[in-house]
């Protein structure tokens, strides 16, 4: 990895791909922030273009100033991952921007059918809260300053020219590593089959 990313990509990640991909992509995102919104829908056209040989990072950088609500969407999104169901959740909340306030977040974890008494019961506790803060915290060592941000194997990319520039950092990764940024992946990957999805299912912490 480069050295804008303070934080390398590690087994606590929820990461779309394989492991062994050839460019890694992390993101510091925002759930209610609409220029992430927007990122998500291009971003899956990159990983479908470069399929099975880039792996996708989220990570959380929400805006609590300018997005009230972006904070508790953060934590819902952790308590679907404790669950085994992060990215049903990432891609739920983004296609419902505008309606993040609790009642809204009960109702998309109920319609991913989670264990309501687990996930309330760890929202009413904000049990994953210091892992959201420890990303902001990690974000802002990254020269984060707005969202989204992305990190090509590390280094940050300027997104003034919208998801072209996404598209030229990654091909440019391809080739600083010496290979063909056009050549085919062996499956393609679609946003209903994500075989390769992968999120750490975090365990609630134990009293002490």
């Amino acid at each position: 990895m480069g050295l804008d990313l303070i934080e390398p990509v590690n087994a606590t990640d929820h990461v779309l791909g394989p492991e062994q991909a050839e460019v890694t992509i992390v993101e510091y995102g925002d759930f209610e922030c609409r220029h992430s919104g927007r990122a998500a829908a291009s971003l899956k056209l990159v990983l479908e273009r470069f399929a099975e040989r880039v792996r996708f990072v989220f990570r959380h950088s929400p805006r609590e100033d300018a997005h009230p609500h972006a904070l508790l969407a953060a934590e819902a999104a952790e308590c679907a991952a404790s669950q085994g169901k992060f990215w049903a959740m990432h891609d739920l909340m983004f296609a419902n921007q505008r309606d993040l306030a609790l009642p809204e977040l009960l109702r998309y974890a109920q319609q991913l059918d989670l264990d309501m008494t687990l996930y309330t019961q760890e929202m009413a506790d904000h049990v994953y809260l210091q892992r959201v803060r420890e990303q902001i915290e990690k974000a802002r060592a990254s020269n984060v300053r707005r969202t989204p941000a992305f990190f090509v194997d590390g280094t940050l990319v300027s997104l003034s020219f919208g998801t072209q520039a996404l598209i030229d950092a990654t091909e440019a990764a391809f080739r600083g590593h010496g290979l063909d940024a056009n050549r085919p992946g062996p499956t393609a990957l679609s946003g209903t089959d994500r075989t390769t999805a992968t999120s750490t299912r975090f365990t609630r912490p134990r009293p002490r």
